[in-house]
Parts: structure tokens; sequence; C-alpha cells
């Protein structure tokens, strides 16, 4: 065994050794806990596999599945669990119609709670495990049926194990009484597991560090899913881990006009919120700076929330921009996500998995109100939204994201504020103009550098975005009815306006 496999016990859950700074040290005690349906069994088959991988012996004792349960449940996420992980099982003969196998069956009930113990021990002794999981300690604390035996029985198991070089991991259901505490002060850790029923979608599951003792750990919430495979956990996003050193730059969108009105394009490695009512092109505006990065040769990824990717593709298409041409030939990576089964952990890192694995330069997340849906709340929205943000420019990512604003002329309301988050914010609206409804942009802020302040008018046509020249003839075109103050009329002038596309 070499010296890092001595320190550290790896889990075997993706993800979860990020959270632990490695896995559960070696030759301790460790406490897993969560109410039933939360994951524990799978979690503790997944570790007792990752050190069967290692040519460990690793021992499973249950107090309330049965083997064929045990293996069943293996099976579900395809592992097979072989001679290196042995199971020892204390439930009822009742359950085996066989009697010549209730020979080493007990009823766990039936037993005073030392002998339950010494039946452990000698499991233990007789398996010389590297790796132990006991599961339930519910069923101990009902032998017990006193805090202070059932404090000195869980000593009892600590002390025993502490002699030899065995990683110990309890598992707990919470169904006994919950607010007992009495494991947490004796193991070396204590690994909590949560399972959420939100109004709509699916459960979400999250998990963490309470106590550790000697080792710093990932603190707070970290989502996890449990999928065929087993459970995968989704560290929580810390921006200033993640920091690549790039060469600041201005790009293009790919438009002269838009370029001027950003004062030269958008930096590298920086944010730009696109935000107005719906209608008004702001996924438009986006996939156009993915076409610009998509011709310079970069690659780029698009997360889409709100539309479905074949009414997308073939909407964008005849504005120029051949969007399932560019997956096809592997330079974009775009899917469609459902925010009532995605969690905001899930979706950090499959944006992280795009930067890292496809070399994604430019990301899109068309909008902040779909990723809003799978949100807890409004202040959980704003602090993922700040990490990830934060990461992708230290990678030097250029990000684009859509917020669909409430009404379509005047007082415009937005379900979430994230403008200051942003480096650079560019409103989009409608105006009123000659019997007409236009569209105007402008940019409202950009920390990066100087931009126009000026407004422009802009249409979306078979050829995709035009800009206009800035609209210095008229005042409140940001109010939606702008007065006409000069003396001709700079409004774009196509021959095909009926053909409009929205």
């Amino acid at each position: 065994m070499n010296e890092v496999l001595s320190k550290k016990a790896k889990t075997g859950v993706q993800g979860l050794d990020d959270i632990l700074s490695g896995g559960f040290t070696r030759r301790h005690v460790f406490l897993l806990e969560g109410s039933p349906g939360t994951g524990k069994t799978t979690i503790a088959l997944q570790f007792l596999m990752e050190g069967a991988e290692l040519g460990e012996r690793c021992l499973y004792i249950s107090l309330s599945e049965t083997e064929e349960e045990l293996r069943d449940s293996a099976l579900s996420h395809g592992i097979e669990i072989d001679e290196r992980v042995e199971i020892f099982e204390l439930v009822p003969p009742e359950s085996l119609l066989d009697a010549d196998q209730q020979q080493s069956l007990l009823y766990s009930s039936d037993l005073e709670l030392g002998e339950t113990t010494k039946l452990i021990f000698e499991a233990f002794e007789r398996v010389k495990p590297a790796r132990v999981v006991i599961d339930s300690l519910s069923e101990i604390r009902l032998l017990a049926q006193s805090s202070l035996r059932y404090r000195r029985q869980i000593l009892a198991l600590k002390h025993f194990f502490s002699r030899s070089d065995a990683t110990v991991l309890l598992l707990d259901d919470m169904t006994a009484d919950h607010m007992d505490k009495t494991v947490h002060s004796v193991v070396h850790g204590v690994l909590h597991l949560e399972q959420l029923a939100p109004d709509y979608g699916a459960e979400r599951r999250r998990l963490r560090v309470i106590k550790y003792r000697g080792q710093s750990f990932r603190g707070g919430y970290h989502d996890f899913v449990i999928r065929t495979g087993g459970v995968m956990a989704f560290p929580r996003l810390r921006a200033i881990e993640h920091r690549l050193g790039f060469e600041r730059s201005t790009l293009s969108s790919g438009v002269r006009e838009l370029d001027d009105l950003l004062g030269g394009g958008v930096e590298r490695g920086s944010s730009t919120l696109l935000i107005g009512p719906a209608g008004t092109g702001k996924s438009l505006f986006a996939l156009q700076f993915v076409d610009a990065a998509v011709k310079r040769g970069e690659k780029a990824a698009v997360f889409i929330f709100d539309e479905e990717l074949g009414l997308l593709f073939s909407r964008i298409k005849p504005m120029g921009i051949d969007l399932e041409k560019m997956r096809d030939d592997d330079l974009i990576h775009i899917e469609q996500l459902d925010a009532a089964e995605l969690s905001p952990g899930e979706f950090a890192q499959r944006v992280r998995d795009r930067v890292a694995s496809f070399d994604a330069k430019t990301v899109v997340i068309d909008s902040v109100n779909g990723y809003q849906a799978s949100m807890p709340e409004e202040n959980a929205l704003i602090l993922h939204v700040h990490e990830l943000l934060q990461y992708l420019n230290r990678q030097g990512t250029n990000t684009f994201l859509t917020v669909a604003q409430h009404g379509l002329v005047g007082d415009m309301k937005s379900p979430v504020d994230v403008t200051y988050l942003a480096d650079t914010v560019i409103l989009l609206r409608y105006f009123e103009a000659v019997g007409k409804v236009r569209r105007a942009v402008s940019v409202i802020k950009k920390r990066t550098g100087k931009h126009e302040e000026t407004i422009r008018e802009y249409r979306i046509g078979e050829g995709g975005l035009t800009l206009g020249e800035p609209l210095s003839d008229f005042q409140g075109v940001l109010r939606g009815v702008p007065t006409f103050v000069g003396k001709s009329q700079p409004l774009l002038q196509n021959p095909e306006e009926d053909g409009d596309h929205s």
C-alpha cells in the first residue's frame, strides 16, 4: 500500500472525494446519516467496491436488509458484488424458507445488545477487512433502549475498530430519534444527506459535511443525484480556486455596428447580460457571438432552458447561423435543459465540464429565467450565478446570459436583478415610431472599457441582425413612445419589413 493510499480511503463516488479533500481518513470511524431514500446504501456500496478494486477486503454488516436485497440494489446500478465484499446479515430467520441457511442468521431484536455487538466483532475478526459498513445504527439504538447504553456501545465499536487498520462507515437512517446526536461526538467525521421535495419536478438531494476532525473540507451544501451507476456529487463551485492565465483581447461580434456600440467588442474573459422583453432577439444576439467565435476557430457551449432545439435550429438558420451543422461538426456543444429535473449544482458542473473537456471559449445560458426555476430561492440564484460567472471569467471564457423582462414597453420588470454581476449589459427595447413597433438596443454598462452611449435601432430579418445609426433625433426611446426632435428620420428602411422575424 503506497503512502497516498495509506492516508485516505477514496469513496468511489464521483465528486465526493473533492468535497472530503481526498476521501475518508483511514483507520477511523465515520457516520453517514440521512432519512430513508437519500442514498446511504448506494454510497456505502460504492465505498466498498472502490476498496475491492484496490484489492482490499471489505465487509458489509446489515441489520436491516437481506443479502439478496443488497445485491439487487447493487445490480440496479450495474455493480456486481463479488467475493471481495462479504455481506454479514442480522435479519429475521422467518424471512428465509431454507432452514439450512438459518445457522448464520440471527433475529437482532431477540438478542441482547451485547450479543449483537459480539457477533459484529466476530464477523470482523473472521474477515479482517480494510473497509467496513454497518447498516444501520437505528437497530442498535432500539436495542440499547437508552441514550447512555447506546453511547457506550458506539464507544465500544469505535475502540474495537481503532485497534485495527479498518476504515468504518456507520449508516444511520435517523428513524429512531433524529435529534439524538450521540454518535456525532464520537465519530471522526459526519456526512449528512438530505432529500427535498419541490412543489414541482423531481426530488432534489444534497449533502453536507458536518464534521471532519483534523481535516479541511469543502463546506456548505452540495447537490447530488442517484442515477444508474450510483451516486454522483457536484461540489459547490468556488471560483477563487480556479484561475487560468490568458491574454485579454477584444473580440468582435461579427456585426460592425454592434461592435461600435460596444466600443469595439467584448473583452475576453468577461460576461455579458442581454436583457429585454420577450421577442426582442436576446437569443439571436447571444448566438451572433457564438457564430463569431466559431468563425475565429474557437468552440462554444450553448445551454438552452426555454426553447426546443429543433425549433431553435429552424428559426436561426435563415438568419445565417446554422447551429445544427456547427453541432454536427463538433464546433459547438448545445443542449436543452429541463429546469424541473436539474439542480443548480449539476448545471454548474455541466458548464465546467464543457469548458474543461470541450475547451469552450464562449458559453451561452439562455435564459436566467429558466435557470431561476431550478433554484430554491432567489438569493441562492444570485450566489450561484456569481460564482459561475467568476469561474468562467477566470478561465478566459466569454459568457452570455439572457434575462426576459415582464412587459413590452414602458416600465420593465425583471424576475431577478443580475445586472450588477455582469461586466457588460446590453438593453433591448421595443418602441413605437411612424405607426410601427420597432426595436432598439443600447449598452448601459461596460466595466472593461468605453462604449457608445447612444441608442441604435436594429432589425431581425433573413440576413440576421442589422443595426442602424444612433437614434440621435429621438427622445424617450427606452420609454417605448419616443418623441421626434430632429429634422430627419434616421430609422431603418427595408422593403421587406412585413417579413420580420421575432
